[in-house]
């Protein structure tokens, strides 16, 4: 069966969640997945899915480029821009040969928009990706990242965001938005 690309992007509360909600599906179905996350890192911000997904069967994760622009502003760009590289290349040369059946690149998007990876570089994954293998995208990005995107993924959910607490000053809640 040939494997489609999943984009989650937009304004909106819920791509992560998406994302984890397809895996947790894949896994009950007893498929193989590998949940890869860019710019977070579960023992310094505290993302509580990981504290359950962790104890799955059929699941590998890994956490690349763990330092976050919106929570960290003073972070050395080039040793970011180097990490994602790497873990491209990783993806690239190592996951994408464990037939995986179900690949997550979290917040993969915010890395292009933020100029840490470019357009080229991720289309080249995407063309790289094995036949038998379902690939997410999440992350924020912009109309213009998701137009060059459209030609090459079979998915785009663009969540809206109409009215969220932080437009009330109400910060992250644990639980909810972590």
């Amino acid at each position: 069966m040939k494997r489609l690309i999943h984009v989650y992007t937009g304004d909106g509360k819920g791509k992560t969640t998406a994302a984890v909600g397809l895996t947790i599906r894949m896994l009950g179905h007893k498929f193989k997945v590998c949940y890869i996350t860019f710019q977070k890192d579960p023992k310094k911000y505290g993302y509580g899915e990981f504290n359950i997904l962790k104890k799955l069967h059929n699941l590998k994760i890994y956490n690349f480029a763990k330092i976050c622009p919106y929570f960290d502003k003073k972070y050395d760009k080039k040793l970011i821009k180097q990490e994602i590289v790497t873990s491209i290349n990783f993806i690239k040369n190592e996951i994408f040969n464990k037939n995986f059946d179900l690949i997550v690149l979290d917040e993969i998007l915010v890395c292009v928009r933020e100029k840490l990876l470019s357009i080229s570089q991720l289309v080249k994954l995407l063309k790289s990706k094995p036949e038998n293998t379902e690939l997410v995208l999440t992350g924020q990005s912009d109309k213009k990242i998701v137009q060059k995107l459209k030609k090459y993924v079979d998915y785009i959910s663009y969540i809206k965001k109409i009215k969220h607490p932080y437009d009330k000053k109400i910060l992250i809640r644990k639980g909810i938005e972590y």
